[in-house]
């Protein structure tokens, strides 16, 4: 189990730089129109991106997602390279499953990122089914202390679970087992989707339990339907992951669907944005943070120079974005849905 959990993580990142479809590019933040001001009656130099979440200071709200680690030198470059850039940009980043360092104690330096991250704001991260496998609270406290993190991220992803060859498929009881984790652990619980979004009765049930912290990642970015497909056998149904390839909500869609509950639970956005434009209306929209990930894993397999380029952009963009719709802060944009065309 040790050798397939790993192999796994290694065949992920080959076929996301293999097949450049798994990137669905749906763009569905293009639909969203925002409202141009052609006199903004502000300075574009006194702009201020940065914001505060669980405390600590971001220079503007990007979360770097969840993509990789283990017991291979490449995926420890690639978690190092992102934690490196992630300090030195003041920005967010969540590692990926820790699973694979229970099974493989060797891949837990794969996770231990505060020597590169000393005061990043830093989230790990598990499957949340596995608490239907054997994992435990306890488990989850060793995950963030490998970490040392400020959140555990528990993710769920049915749809990737039901395509994998290998998949953990018992999701059933899963409500009341996340709520333990939350009442006991001592640091905040985010969940999160992998790529098909979040609904209101998903929502509903999450509030019940104690979560506080959604990451809606919807539809639009990357496919781990797709992914899973390209790991199937010849006697698996071989259509099954490119049938679902584009399944599930829409972030956009999930962050409007999930606009009511936002006096109870923070959001997240991730799923599909590509530019610091696509952060501005996750924003608007409601979202508090915004995740990136495939976009970042080329970078990372190269250095921390290259990945700190691609947040430096994104920043400027986000930045170019606020300035014309006259927003001050990002404070102006949160929720701001005047700043919204169609809906005026």
């Amino acid at each position: 189990m040790s050798s397939q959990t790993n192999d796994r993580k290694l065949e992920h990142v080959r076929i996301v730089q293999e097949d450049v479809h798994v990137d669905r590019r749906r763009r569905y933040f293009d639909e969203i129109r925002l409202k141009h001001r052609a006199l903004p009656e502000l300075s574009l130099d006194e702009i201020d991106t940065s914001v505060e979440f669980l405390g600590k200071r971001l220079s503007f709200p990007l979360l770097i997602s969840s993509m990789t680690g283990g017991h291979h030198e490449l995926l420890r470059k690639i978690n190092r390279n992102l934690a490196t850039a992630a300090e030195a940009t003041g920005v967010a980043m969540a590692v990926g499953s820790q699973r694979v360092m229970f099974a493989s104690p060797e891949a837990e330096d794969s996770f231990a990122l505060r020597s590169v991250a000393p005061t990043a704001l830093l989230f790990s991260n598990l499957g949340a089914v596995q608490l239907n496998y054997g994992f435990t609270v306890d488990d989850c406290r060793r995950a963030v202390d490998v970490v040392k993190a400020d959140g555990l991220y528990l993710h769920l992803n049915p749809l990737q679970e039901a395509i994998q060859p290998e998949g953990d498929t018992n999701f059933a009881g899963l409500v009341d087992k996340i709520g333990d984790v939350v009442e006991r652990l001592d640091v905040p619980v985010i969940l999160k989707e992998v790529g098909a979004g979040f609904s209101e009765e998903d929502v509903r049930l999450a509030i019940q339990v104690g979560v506080r912290f959604i990451d809606v990642a919807g539809s639009g970015g990357t496919s781990w339907s797709r992914i899973e497909h390209h790991r199937q056998s010849e006697t698996d149904s071989q259509d099954l992951g490119l049938l679902f390839q584009d399944w599930g909500i829409p972030t956009p869609v999930a962050l409007r669907l999930l606009q009511p509950y936002t006096n109870e639970i923070t959001l997240i956005a991730s799923g599909g944005i590509r530019s610091g434009i696509d952060m501005v209306k996750a924003i608007v929209l409601g979202a508090s943070l915004c995740g990136v990930a495939s976009p970042f894993l080329a970078p990372a397999m190269e250095s921390a120079e290259a990945v700190i380029a691609l947040i430096e952009r994104l920043r400027r963009e986000f930045r170019t974005a606020m300035f014309v719709l006259g927003a001050p802060d990002v404070a102006y944009l949160k929720g701001n849905r005047a700043l919204l065309l169609e809906e005026q």
